[in-house]
């Protein structure tokens, strides 16, 4: 496996494996600090960020790696060059290419035609790294053993969204997605594999629309914001209406488990998606979730560099 590029690239053991390095690396940043020594990793990203930004720079560096922070206009391809040429002269430069952007072909097509690994951080269709972090904070909290737990995303049917319900998939775990139906529901194809992933690992798969019985006995409820970016702002007002009954507030959270927490990829609005009262409450983990978005990113450059990832093929 040379790149990752979608969730389900990934097998089940690549998730075991990324997810112990991490908790090593949680443990001991500086555990590899000569992995990429006198090597550059390319952080490209047209869309703005904070964690991924942050956890990114932070990786390369605990690697011994030199991280080269590259946005959108300042390379040609804002000017015409060829995503194919982009590809092949940062891969005489760079050991690894982490890409933020919109559209999941353009990371694919960078996959295709560069000689290095190639790391989605983030498209409009996938968040694997984001599920890498969540995992590694869900297993800190409960341990391995999953079994008879519940595991609900509530909110848009969005990247993050697909993204949960494929790495939960590949984990063999009980997964609820509630969302409203139509547009802001999560893409068919999207669920089809999930569900196909699910068949395979033990998993299981529900979508919903009703988000009081998504969360009942639930161990996690995630949320994610309403308004991606991308979104066009005359949808503003359709969907937060549509999405209004889908907010996480006390009395939604007191559906789920005695032990249950609060995660979010963040940035977080308080009084849309969630509020201020369970983000900032006892039962949110949405700080540690965000630390481990180095020590996942660290692990999947790590293994990546390696060879040691093999795919789900």
């Amino acid at each position: 496996m040379k790149d990752l590029l979608r969730t389900a690239d990934l097998s089940r053991a690549d998730v075991e494996l990324l997810l112990d390095t991490a908790a090593d690396f949680a443990k001991n940043p500086l555990r590899s600090s000569g992995a990429l020594a006198n090597q550059s990793v390319a952080i490209y990203m047209t869309k703005s960020s904070t964690r991924t930004r942050l956890a990114s720079e932070t990786a390369v560096a605990h690697l011994g790696g030199h991280p080269m922070f590259l946005r959108g206009d300042d390379l040609q391809i804002g000017r015409g060059e060829t995503i194919a040429d982009t590809a092949r002269v940062i891969s005489g430069f760079a050991s690894a290419l982490i890409v933020r952007t919109f559209a999941q072909s353009d990371v694919e097509e960078l996959g295709k035609w560069a000689t290095i690994p190639v790391i989605n951080a983030l498209t409009d269709d996938d968040h694997p790294t984001q599920l890498l972090a969540d995992w590694i904070t869900i297993r800190e909290v409960f341990g391995k053993d999953i079994s008879g737990r519940k595991f609900t995303y509530i909110g848009d049917g969005n990247n993050m969204a697909n993204a949960w319900m494929t790495m939960g998939a590949i984990l063999g775990a009980h997964v609820v997605v509630a969302t409203p139906g139509g547009k802001w529901a999560p893409k068919a194809d999207a669920i089809a594999t999930a569900q196909r992933i699910a068949a395979s690992s033990g998993g299981k798969i529900e979508v919903l629309t009703d988000p009081e019985g998504a969360a009942k006995g639930s161990s996690v409820i995630y949320s994610d914001v309403w308004m991606s970016m991308g979104d066009p702002e005359e949808v503003r007002s359709e969907k937060l209406k549509a999405l209004a009954p889908f907010a996480i507030t006390k009395n939604l959270m007191d559906l789920a488990s005695s032990d249950s927490i609060f995660m979010h990829c963040l940035p977080a609005h308080r009084g849309e998606e969630v509020s201020a009262e369970v983000i900032d409450g006892p039962k949110s983990v949405v700080w540690r979730e965000a630390y481990h978005r180095r020590t996942t990113i660290q692990a999947i450059l790590y293994h990546l560099n390696r060879g040691e990832l093999m795919g789900n093929i």
